[in-house]
């Protein structure tokens, strides 16, 4: 089957979660993938979301936090203060999947303003429960498209630390778990490089060269000794991944490719 480059980021974000983990998923591309690994390569991947339910299995994906379709599938649904406190904070959460506007070298994540925090050129969503899910989960993961004005040299506002200001920065900071340890992008995949914390790319997507790459981040991006190429999605992948988004268009009145 022929592919697009967003199905390409979709199936490679889901292929990193592992099978009977216990994921906290954002809104948008996090949820996309994360219901994708559920479908397909991880049917025992636990999704939580911030607004209580937890193992839920949508039949399509979820408008917001509190949609509903959530709720109803979930194998239960606990108080927001039980699933930050007793989840996250306990230590329970093994991947943080997150959404970015803007990210950097070092994995931090800006979703607040782009532009001076007083006089913002775009006033974004914000932080929701982002600082907290990548200050607390074990692992974390983010999933954004690939470009300049995302991928900066210097973030805007700094809503959720990943690596801080690289090399030990983190654990000086105080905060638990590994941090993020993967962007997937339409592009590629980046992996944090050892000791530095760098983000460094580690993987090519069937025909990106590195100039699309490096045109396409806004610091002097470097590339891992050993730079592997993603396996292309399989037609199992790509047929559940299209299938997600019909039924979520059919649902919630959008046109196809919308969801």
């Amino acid at each position: 089957m022929a592919y697009s480059t967003n199905e390409m980021m979709t199936v490679a974000a889901a292929r990193r979660l592992k099978n009977g983990s216990v994921c906290f998923v954002g809104i948008g591309l996090p949820s996309k993938a994360a219901n994708l690994a559920r479908l397909t390569s991880s049917p025992d991947v636990v999704l939580i979301y911030e607004s209580g339910p937890i193992g839920a299995k949508p039949s399509v994906l979820p408008l917001s936090i509190g949609d509903g379709e959530l709720a109803e599938t979930a194998d239960t649904v606990v108080p927001t203060g039980e699933i930050f406190r007793y989840w996250l904070q306990g230590g329970r959460i093994d991947v943080g999947f997150l959404g970015a506007a803007q990210v950097d070298r070092f994995g931090n994540i800006n979703t607040t303003v782009v532009g001076d925090y007083h006089r913002p050129k775009v006033r974004l969503p914000g932080a929701g429960g982002a600082p907290e899910i990548a200050g607390s989960a074990k692992s974390v993961l983010i999933i954004l498209k690939q470009s300049s004005r995302s991928f900066v040299d210097k973030l805007d506002f700094i809503t959720s630390v990943g690596h801080g200001e690289g090399g030990d920065s983190r654990k000086r900071l105080g905060l638990p778990g590994a941090g993020p340890v993967g962007i997937i992008t339409d592009l590629c995949i980046m992996e944090p490089e050892e000791g530095t914390h760098e983000f460094v790319v580690t993987a090519l997507h069937p025909g990106v060269t590195r100039e699309q790459v490096v045109a396409a981040t806004g610091w002097a991006i470097r590339f891992a000794d050993q730079v592997d190429t993603t396996a292309e999605p399989t037609d199992i992948e790509l047929t559940a991944l299209r299938d997600l988004e019909a039924r979520t268009a059919a649902a919630h009145g959008q046109a196809p490719g919308e969801a």
